[in-house]
Protein backbone atom coordinates (compact mmCIF):
# COMPACT_ATOMS: atom_id res chain seq x y z
CA UNK A 1 0.00 0.00 0.00
CA UNK A 2 1.18 3.54 -0.80
CA UNK A 3 0.49 4.67 2.77
CA UNK A 4 3.18 2.29 3.99
CA UNK A 5 5.82 3.79 1.71
CA UNK A 6 8.69 5.77 3.20
CA UNK A 7 9.04 9.51 3.63
CA UNK A 8 12.20 10.75 1.92
CA UNK A 9 14.52 13.18 3.68
CA UNK A 10 17.49 14.85 1.99
CA UNK A 11 20.29 17.11 3.19
CA UNK A 12 23.80 18.21 2.31
CA UNK A 13 25.11 16.14 5.24
CA UNK A 14 24.18 15.02 8.74
CA UNK A 15 22.27 18.20 9.63
CA UNK A 16 19.03 16.78 8.29
CA UNK A 17 19.17 14.20 11.08
CA UNK A 18 17.91 16.97 13.39
CA UNK A 19 14.70 16.83 11.33
CA UNK A 20 14.71 13.03 11.31
CA UNK A 21 15.04 13.01 15.10
CA UNK A 22 11.75 14.88 15.37
CA UNK A 23 10.15 12.57 12.81
CA UNK A 24 11.17 9.51 14.81
CA UNK A 25 9.62 11.11 17.89
CA UNK A 26 6.40 12.45 16.36
CA UNK A 27 5.80 9.90 13.59
CA UNK A 28 7.12 6.59 14.94
CA UNK A 29 5.14 4.46 12.47
CA UNK A 30 6.52 6.21 9.37
CA UNK A 31 9.46 4.68 7.52
CA UNK A 32 12.34 7.09 6.87
CA UNK A 33 14.68 7.05 3.88
CA UNK A 34 17.46 9.61 4.31
CA UNK A 35 20.23 10.76 1.96
CA UNK A 36 23.06 13.05 3.05
CA UNK A 37 25.37 14.40 0.34
CA UNK A 38 28.46 14.64 2.56
CA UNK A 39 30.86 14.21 -0.35
CA UNK A 40 29.91 17.64 -1.71
CA UNK A 41 29.14 19.67 1.38
CA UNK A 42 28.97 22.43 2.39
CA UNK A 43 26.18 23.60 0.09
CA UNK A 44 26.14 27.12 1.57
CA UNK A 45 28.95 28.68 -0.52
CA UNK A 46 27.83 27.04 -3.78
CA UNK A 47 25.86 28.87 -6.50
CA UNK A 48 22.09 28.32 -6.24
CA UNK A 49 22.00 26.67 -9.69
CA UNK A 50 24.47 24.03 -8.51
CA UNK A 51 22.56 23.46 -5.27
CA UNK A 52 19.42 23.01 -7.37
CA UNK A 53 21.16 20.40 -9.51
CA UNK A 54 22.43 18.52 -6.45
CA UNK A 55 18.95 18.68 -4.91
CA UNK A 56 17.45 17.10 -8.01
CA UNK A 57 20.03 14.31 -7.83
CA UNK A 58 19.10 13.57 -4.22
CA UNK A 59 15.38 13.75 -4.99
CA UNK A 60 15.80 11.38 -7.95
CA UNK A 61 17.68 8.92 -5.74
CA UNK A 62 14.84 8.90 -3.21
CA UNK A 63 12.10 8.76 -5.84
CA UNK A 64 13.54 5.47 -7.09
CA UNK A 65 12.64 4.09 -3.65
CA UNK A 66 8.99 4.98 -4.24
CA UNK A 67 8.70 7.52 -1.43
CA UNK A 68 5.27 9.07 -0.73
CA UNK A 69 6.55 12.48 0.42
CA UNK A 70 9.81 14.44 0.13
CA UNK A 71 11.22 16.59 2.93
CA UNK A 72 14.04 18.95 1.98
CA UNK A 73 15.79 18.83 5.34
CA UNK A 74 18.26 21.51 4.27
CA UNK A 75 17.64 25.25 4.34
CA UNK A 76 20.08 26.02 1.51
CA UNK A 77 18.43 23.42 -0.73
CA UNK A 78 14.95 24.63 0.28
CA UNK A 79 15.85 28.17 -0.75
CA UNK A 80 17.33 27.04 -4.06
CA UNK A 81 15.12 24.15 -5.15
CA UNK A 82 11.76 23.99 -3.36
CA UNK A 83 9.64 25.79 -6.00
CA UNK A 84 11.18 23.73 -8.81
CA UNK A 85 10.71 20.40 -7.01
CA UNK A 86 7.13 21.22 -6.03
CA UNK A 87 6.25 22.19 -9.58
CA UNK A 88 7.63 19.04 -11.16
CA UNK A 89 7.05 16.23 -8.65
CA UNK A 90 3.76 14.42 -8.18
CA UNK A 91 4.28 13.81 -4.45
CA UNK A 92 4.10 16.43 -1.66
CA UNK A 93 7.36 18.33 -1.14
CA UNK A 94 7.99 20.14 2.15
CA UNK A 95 10.81 22.58 2.93
CA UNK A 96 12.10 23.92 6.23
CA UNK A 97 11.95 27.70 5.74
CA UNK A 98 8.22 28.46 5.89
CA UNK A 99 7.62 26.43 9.10
CA UNK A 100 10.60 28.12 10.79
CA UNK A 101 9.39 31.57 9.77
CA UNK A 102 5.89 30.97 11.12
CA UNK A 103 7.23 29.67 14.41
CA UNK A 104 9.53 32.68 14.80
CA UNK A 105 6.69 35.15 14.36
CA UNK A 106 4.55 33.23 16.82
CA UNK A 107 7.30 33.17 19.43
CA UNK A 108 8.52 36.77 19.14
CA UNK A 109 7.06 39.35 21.52
CA UNK A 110 8.90 42.41 20.15
CA UNK A 111 8.94 41.46 16.45
CA UNK A 112 12.75 41.59 16.29
CA UNK A 113 13.87 38.27 14.85
CA UNK A 114 17.38 37.04 14.17
CA UNK A 115 18.23 34.48 11.51
CA UNK A 116 21.49 32.53 11.31
CA UNK A 117 22.11 30.29 8.31
CA UNK A 118 24.58 29.41 5.55
CA UNK A 119 25.79 31.96 3.03
CA UNK A 120 23.45 30.55 0.39
CA UNK A 121 20.34 30.80 2.56
CA UNK A 122 21.16 34.32 3.75
CA UNK A 123 22.03 35.43 0.20
CA UNK A 124 18.64 34.17 -1.03
CA UNK A 125 16.77 36.32 1.54
CA UNK A 126 14.39 33.37 1.86
CA UNK A 127 13.80 33.79 5.60
CA UNK A 128 13.56 37.56 5.44
CA UNK A 129 11.05 37.36 2.59
CA UNK A 130 8.99 34.64 4.30
CA UNK A 131 8.83 36.50 7.61
CA UNK A 132 8.04 39.90 6.10
CA UNK A 133 5.39 38.38 3.82
CA UNK A 134 3.57 37.21 6.96
CA UNK A 135 4.25 40.37 8.99
CA UNK A 136 5.66 43.45 7.20
CA UNK A 137 6.21 45.19 10.56
CA UNK A 138 8.81 42.64 11.70
CA UNK A 139 12.52 43.45 11.87
CA UNK A 140 14.76 40.67 10.58
CA UNK A 141 18.47 40.63 11.38
CA UNK A 142 20.30 37.99 9.35
CA UNK A 143 23.83 36.63 9.64
CA UNK A 144 25.68 33.93 7.74
CA UNK A 145 27.66 31.53 9.95
CA UNK A 146 29.77 29.52 7.48
CA UNK A 147 31.97 27.94 10.17
CA UNK A 148 29.12 26.14 11.90
CA UNK A 149 28.49 23.34 9.39
CA UNK A 150 32.15 22.19 9.30
CA UNK A 151 32.11 22.01 13.13
CA UNK A 152 29.14 19.66 13.05
CA UNK A 153 30.32 17.55 10.13
CA UNK A 154 33.74 17.05 11.75
CA UNK A 155 32.02 15.95 14.98
CA UNK A 156 33.53 18.91 16.83
CA UNK A 157 30.23 20.50 17.81
CA UNK A 158 30.83 19.95 21.55
CA UNK A 159 34.46 21.05 21.54
CA UNK A 160 36.18 24.12 22.99
CA UNK A 161 36.87 25.23 19.41
CA UNK A 162 33.13 25.17 18.70
CA UNK A 163 32.46 27.23 21.82
CA UNK A 164 34.94 29.87 20.65
CA UNK A 165 33.66 29.95 17.06
CA UNK A 166 30.01 30.26 18.15
CA UNK A 167 30.84 33.05 20.61
CA UNK A 168 32.74 35.03 17.98
CA UNK A 169 30.13 34.48 15.26
CA UNK A 170 27.14 35.56 17.35
CA UNK A 171 28.68 38.44 19.28
CA UNK A 172 26.68 41.05 17.34
CA UNK A 173 23.36 39.53 18.44
CA UNK A 174 24.03 40.43 22.08
CA UNK A 175 23.18 44.07 21.39
CA UNK A 176 20.68 43.53 18.55
CA UNK A 177 17.55 43.55 20.69
CA UNK A 178 16.20 40.31 19.21
CA UNK A 179 14.03 38.08 21.37
CA UNK A 180 13.87 35.20 18.86
CA UNK A 181 16.60 33.54 16.80
CA UNK A 182 15.92 31.16 13.92
CA UNK A 183 18.42 28.32 13.54
CA UNK A 184 18.18 28.53 9.76
CA UNK A 185 20.34 25.50 8.99
CA UNK A 186 19.47 21.98 10.07
CA UNK A 187 23.05 21.47 11.29
CA UNK A 188 22.74 24.25 13.86
CA UNK A 189 20.54 22.50 16.48
CA UNK A 190 23.53 20.33 17.32
CA UNK A 191 25.19 23.57 18.48
CA UNK A 192 22.07 24.70 20.33
CA UNK A 193 23.51 24.73 23.90
CA UNK A 194 26.46 26.87 22.75
CA UNK A 195 24.22 29.22 20.75
CA UNK A 196 21.80 29.66 23.66
CA UNK A 197 24.67 30.42 26.02
CA UNK A 198 25.92 33.23 23.77
CA UNK A 199 22.62 34.94 22.93
CA UNK A 200 21.18 34.48 26.42
CA UNK A 201 18.34 32.51 27.97
CA UNK A 202 15.83 35.28 27.21
CA UNK A 203 16.17 34.67 23.46
CA UNK A 204 13.90 31.93 22.07
CA UNK A 205 15.65 29.60 19.62
CA UNK A 206 13.58 28.30 16.71
CA UNK A 207 14.56 24.92 15.27
CA UNK A 208 13.22 25.14 11.72
CA UNK A 209 13.65 21.41 11.19
CA UNK A 210 11.63 20.46 14.25
CA UNK A 211 8.86 22.84 13.19
CA UNK A 212 8.83 21.20 9.75
CA UNK A 213 7.70 17.86 11.16
CA UNK A 214 4.50 19.54 12.33
CA UNK A 215 3.83 20.37 8.66
CA UNK A 216 4.72 16.83 7.62
CA UNK A 217 2.29 15.39 10.16
CA UNK A 218 -0.48 17.73 9.02
CA UNK A 219 0.03 16.87 5.34
CA UNK A 220 0.04 13.14 6.02
CA UNK A 221 -3.33 13.48 7.75
CA UNK A 222 -4.75 15.95 5.24
CA UNK A 223 -3.84 13.80 2.24
CA UNK A 224 -4.78 10.57 3.99
CA UNK A 225 -1.36 8.99 3.39
CA UNK A 226 -0.26 8.35 6.97
CA UNK A 227 0.79 4.81 7.80
CA UNK A 228 -2.10 3.34 9.78
CA UNK A 229 -0.33 0.07 10.56
CA UNK A 230 0.74 -0.59 14.14
CA UNK A 231 4.42 -0.41 13.24
CA UNK A 232 6.73 0.68 10.41
CA UNK A 233 6.12 -1.29 7.24
CA UNK A 234 9.82 -1.23 6.27
CA UNK A 235 13.06 -0.58 8.12
CA UNK A 236 14.48 2.95 7.98
CA UNK A 237 17.30 3.43 5.47
CA UNK A 238 20.17 5.92 5.63
CA UNK A 239 22.54 6.78 2.79
CA UNK A 240 25.54 9.05 2.47
CA UNK A 241 27.83 10.03 -0.39
CA UNK A 242 30.63 10.40 2.15
CA UNK A 243 32.04 8.08 4.81
CA UNK A 244 29.42 5.72 6.29
CA UNK A 245 31.51 5.26 9.43
CA UNK A 246 31.79 9.00 10.00
CA UNK A 247 28.08 9.50 9.34
CA UNK A 248 27.17 6.67 11.72
CA UNK A 249 29.30 8.11 14.54
CA UNK A 250 27.36 11.37 14.54
CA UNK A 251 24.01 9.70 13.86
CA UNK A 252 24.33 7.23 16.74
CA UNK A 253 25.04 10.03 19.18
CA UNK A 254 22.37 12.42 17.91
CA UNK A 255 19.57 9.89 17.32
CA UNK A 256 20.48 7.75 20.34
CA UNK A 257 20.43 4.60 18.26
CA UNK A 258 23.27 2.24 19.19
CA UNK A 259 22.74 -0.04 16.17
CA UNK A 260 22.96 2.16 13.10
CA UNK A 261 23.59 1.12 9.52
CA UNK A 262 24.52 3.53 6.75
CA UNK A 263 24.99 2.73 3.07
CA UNK A 264 27.38 4.65 0.84
CA UNK A 265 26.08 5.76 -2.54
CA UNK A 266 26.92 8.15 -5.37
CA UNK A 267 24.81 10.89 -6.94
CA UNK A 268 26.72 11.96 -10.02
CA UNK A 269 29.65 14.25 -10.73
CA UNK A 270 30.42 17.71 -9.41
Amino acid sequence: MANEHAIGFMDSGVGGLTVVKQALKQLPRETINFIGDQARLPYGPRPSEQVRDFSWQMASFLLKQDIKMLVIACNTATAAALPDLRAKLKIPVIGVISPGSRAALKASKNNRIGVIATEGTIRSNAYRDAILAKDPTATVISKACPKFVPLVESNEYQSTVAKKVVAESLQSFKTSGIDTLVLGCTHYPLLRPLIQNVVGQDVTLIDSGAETINDVSFMLDYLGIENTSATKAYPDAYYTTGSPAHFATIAKNWLQQPAFQVTQTTLGGD
